[in-house]
């Protein structure tokens, strides 16, 4: 990831300047914490009922917090109410062990369509995406933003080739407009381009937009995470 980062950098050195500030610079990191405070007041009974659920559910971890890439090659925790079992890299070995195909589709993809790992709460938090709400959390300590490229791994961001710079002068968001565009109906190619339009083109109408368009795509199954 350093060297993603430090090839994005490259490129701004040779005109003489750091990595440039967030796009959207202030109106958009205003947006981002009124936005986020206002989500946490609305959704805090929402937010305390999963946490409960996801505690009763087998007594483990509220929260799961996965590393991912943010501005500028930044590491940051990426937080997510847990969905998956705390021991689930013994069931899916044995899971794994006991069933070739599985095994095989997830050496192909290193995903599974039914994953034993997935707590039956996890299953419904995660169709209806509700386990990205502690995101806001993020969004608050300034890893991320309301509207952005979703964060992604090293291995995803390697991926982006020449237009990782685009990826890393943003945070990344909670929702984007890969979301509201289809995003399991399209390549990760085109998403690439999409989180590239989107910061070539940044607007706090295009960012109000996605918003709104974040809810039914959500509730139509297509903007899942």
């Amino acid at each position: 990831m350093r060297d993603v980062a430090k090839s994005a950098n490259a490129g701004f050195a040779q005109v003489g300047v750091d990595f440039p500030p967030p796009i959207g610079g202030l109106i958009k990191r205003s947006f981002d914490i009124v936005g986020a405070l206002a989500g946490l007041a609305l959704l805090s009974p929402l937010f305390l009922m999963i946490a409960l659920l996801v505690k009763l559910s087998d007594n483990g971890p509220i929260f799961y917090g996965h590393k991912r890439i943010g501005r500028g090659g930044r590491i940051f925790s990426c937080l997510k109410f847990r969905t998956m079992v705390p021991d689930g890299e013994r069931v899916l070995a044995a899971y794994l062990a006991a069933n070739p195909e599985a095994n095989a589709e997830w050496i192909a993809t290193r995903k599974l369509k039914n994953d034993p790992r997935v707590t039956r709460v996890g299953q419904v938090l995660r169709k209806l995406s509700l386990d990205e709400l502690p995101q806001i959390l993020n969004i608050l300590q300034g890893d991320m933003s309301l509207v952005g490229p979703r964060p992604v791994v090293r291995d995803e961001l390697e991926i982006y080739g020449s237009a990782a710079v685009y990826y890393l002068k943003s945070r990344p968001g909670l929702t984007g407009l890969w979301q509201v565009s289809g995003r399991n109906d399209v390549s990760y190619d085109t998403r690439v381009a999409f989180d590239r339009h989107y910061v070539e083109n940044w607007s706090l109408f295009q960012d109000i937009r996605i918003i709104f368009k974040t809810v039914p795509a959500v509730w139509m199954s297509r903007g899942s995470y």
